[in-house]
């Protein structure tokens, strides 16, 4: 009999269990682990429903819940906050439907304006969705020269600019030069930083799972900087951020080339470049680099709302925000950032 149950955060034995299905499970990503219940209660204090379906005591599915509730940005109850993708991976129809129809209930109890699976493949057609964001993925090829000339011929050249400027890339044990980068990076943009202790509990959680690669100038300066997972065998560059002489250096496009090439090294097979809005200076980045683009379909079940929610820095109404939070004292920003971005999920 399937049954669908709910991972306590204290529970040690059954999060291995859960990990060990995620890491079989096709369906299954990154964002499925068990840790991620740690991090969003942990770092950002929101309340969890990490659900498995079980039969004859084995996990069937699972479907990682996060209940953000914001007098800014709204209540909702998401799989999952804070990542790209999410929703349900599941065996068969039968626990995917057992473990949707479980957050439904969780959802309507405890009152959310939505519900948003952010899954990677389309699951329901009479379910509100929005076509936003796309993902890019490509193949890791087996040597480092045939992955290089896969790079389309002007972002090449700017790899091997940053090559001819003498850059170089380091694997950091901690997060120091990462978050300088990153908040500086962010703040230019006008958008509010992560709390740097966001980033010491990811790589707590996850170990060397989560790893930072730094470029470093000729002279000893840290010019760009990226916090990835690695998860089977896929390298996903999550986080990134960069001081503005980064661009004229070439270091950007250096570092994700370093990261590729390290993967390459590794035996990895998949770069996962991560999700993007259309129409953004990410999205043509990557598109440059050769990657095609893949539609992510998030999925909304509205409850307390009419249309669905627009969290993010394309909605005309932070337009002000976002002006206003450029010119703030880079200090100030990082101070005030986590209190902002902990409800944004």
């Amino acid at each position: 009999m399937l049954t669908v149950k709910r991972l306590a955060p204290q529970d040690v034995v059954t999060a291995a269990l859960w990990d060990a299905f995620v890491l079989a499970c096709p369906e299954a990503t990154f964002f499925h682990r068990a840790g991620w219940q740690n991090i969003v209660r942990g770092v950002f204090g929101h309340g969890t429903y990490f659900l498995y379906a079980e039969a004859d005591g084995l996990i069937q599915g699972v479907l990682p819940l996060g209940h953000v509730n914001s007098w800014l940005f709204g209540n909702s109850l998401t799989s999952l906050p804070f990542a790209v993708y999410g929703g349900v991976a599941a065996l068969s129809a039968q626990a995917a439907e057992a473990l949707e129809l479980e957050a439904q209930k969780i959802a309507k109890r405890l009152g959310v304006a939505h519900l948003e699976l952010r899954n990677v493949n389309p699951r329901h057609t009479d379910w509100l969705t929005q076509d936003l964001y796309v993902t890019f993925r490509k193949e890791i090829l087996a040597s480092e020269e045939a992955n290089l000339l896969a790079i389309p011929r002007k972002q090449r050249a700017m790899v091997r600019k940053g090559i001819k400027n003498g850059l170089i890339s380091e694997i950091d044990n901690n997060v120091d030069r990462f978050f300088a980068l990153f908040a500086d990076n962010v703040h230019r943009h006008g958008t509010p930083a992560m709390p740097k202790k966001y980033f010491l509990a990811l790589q707590t959680e996850f170990g060397p799972d989560c790893e930072v690669l730094t470029v470093i100038a000729p002279d000893g300066r840290p010019l760009s900087s990226v916090l990835s997972f690695y998860f089977r065998n896929e390298v996903l560059p999550y986080y990134a951020g960069d001081f503005e002489p980064a661009r004229e250096l070439a270091a950007n496009d250096f570092k994700y080339w370093e990261l590729m090439r390290r993967a390459c090294t590794r035996g990895l097979k998949v770069f996962d470049y991560g999700r993007s809005k259309q129409g953004t200076g990410p999205y043509a980045f990557k598109k440059n680099w050769g990657f095609e683009p893949t539609p992510l379909h998030y999925e909304y079940r509205l409850y307390k709302r009419d249309v669905i929610p627009q969290n993010n820095p394309s909605n005309a109404r932070y337009k002000l925000l976002i002006a206003t939070w450029r010119r703030m004292p880079i200090g100030l920003a990082n101070w005030l950032g986590p209190f902002v971005v902990r409800n944004l999920g």
